[in-house]
């Protein structure tokens, strides 16, 4: 298997966005031209278009300093490294991360003007509320699922197991991500991957030793895999939804697979920093996210999911069922596997490491 990691210092799309976004230095030192009475947002690579927040800049014409991450990892580690920020953009199964490190405050929901609108099942996920308080406001989520290439794969498989098929081997591709490929080798060995006992997480390392023996390549860049599923270097890769959504742009035969194990469901979302410098302005952007405009502005240039139900309700059916979106979110959420924390995820991280590096 070879490793593709992301372009050093860069980051190409925000989860399958086509955009060339350059990321924080590796030092995590502020970026130039960091203003003290500016907000600072930091956030994956494509969603700092202004698109996502146009009340922002209308309201604040100097808008904001915005910095991207290519992942989970890197943000929090930056964050704790001493990167100073308003606003950072994590995904629910690392919040409590930013908890314990006493890096965010509570959000408070009175301030945020279409809390009402936001599908209840995404205001009351673990990992948004905890002990009572709001602390992540839920803005995006979608799916991770299997896209394949139905002119070069066999028949319609309904299997994580396709990723594991030695017929196709050194022609599939995992997500380079432990929430991604961990948790859906643990589906695969067919033991719960937020719950892993030690000898569960033995099992689930000598599943995931089988896939990186087959795999082409593990890679945390989503356009990396896009383009290899379009040159046929690959029949079938984990991707994320954008991925499958840009391939049918581009006209190429792809199928967006429903595994009968489950499909995972990630939720991502706003956190507001405990030593904000401009809370209030902090709030503007939050308000300025959750806009309708703002929403239907995601589901249409990556095929994600937000949270706003109104956002959902603007964009016709059709137009969904195109983009691989379920027609009734609330039952998507609940039926697909929700991606959360893991127990003694510090150990699993090692493990994956390990077996990757072919241990």
């Amino acid at each position: 298997m070879r490793e593709t990691p992301a372009p050093p210092g860069c980051a190409r799309g925000l989860r399958g966005a086509l955009l060339l976004a350059c990321s924080l230095g590796a030092a995590g030192a502020p970026l130039p031209g960091m203003a003290a009475g500016r907000l600072t947002v930091m956030t994956w690579s494509g969603y700092e278009l202004p698109q996502f927040h146009p009340d922002y800049d209308r309201t604040h014409p100097e808008g904001a300093t915005i910095a991207v991450v290519s992942n989970d990892d890197e943000q929090f580690a930056k964050v704790r490294a001493g990167y100073r920020t308003d606003i950072a953009h994590p995904c629910i199964d690392r919040v409590q991360d930013w908890r314990d490190a006493r890096l965010i405050q509570p959000i408070d929901t009175s301030r945020i003007r279409n809390w009402d609108r936001l599908f209840p099942i995404l205001r009351q996920i673990p990992g948004v509320v905890a002990d009572g308080k709001v602390w992540m406001l839920p803005w995006d989520w979608a799916n991770t699922s299997i896209t394949y290439r139905t002119d070069l794969v066999a028949g319609h498989p309904d299997s994580w197991t396709l990723l594991w098929d030695p017929k196709y081997e050194a022609r599939t591709a995992m997500i380079d991500a432990v929430h991604d490929a961990w948790l859906v080798a643990a589906l695969v060995a067919k033991v719960d991957p937020f719950d892993e006992s030690s000898a569960d997480i033995a099992r689930t390392a000598e599943v995931l030793r089988r896939q990186v023996a087959l795999a082409s390549f593990y890679s945390a860049d989503m356009t990396t895999l896009e383009q290899s599923l379009a040159s046929g270097e690959l029949v079938a890769a984990m991707t994320w939804n954008s991925a499958y959504v840009e391939l049918r742009k581009q006209g190429i035969p792809v199928a967006f697979m429903r595994p009968k194990e489950g499909m995972l469901t990630w939720v991502c979302g706003l956190v507001l920093m405990r030593d904000s410098r401009h809370v209030d302005l902090a709030y503007d952007f939050f308000n300025a996210m959750e806009t309708e405009a703002a929403g239907v502005a995601l589901i249409r240039a990556y095929g994600y999911g937000v949270a706003n139900s109104d956002s959902f309700a603007a964009v016709p059916e059709a137009e969904r069922d195109a983009l691989a979106l379920p027609r009734d979110p609330q039952h998507e959420l609940r039926d697909t596997i929700l991606v959360r924390p893991m127990r003694d995820r510090a150990r699993i991280a090692a493990t994956y490491a390990t077996v990757k590096a072919g241990g």
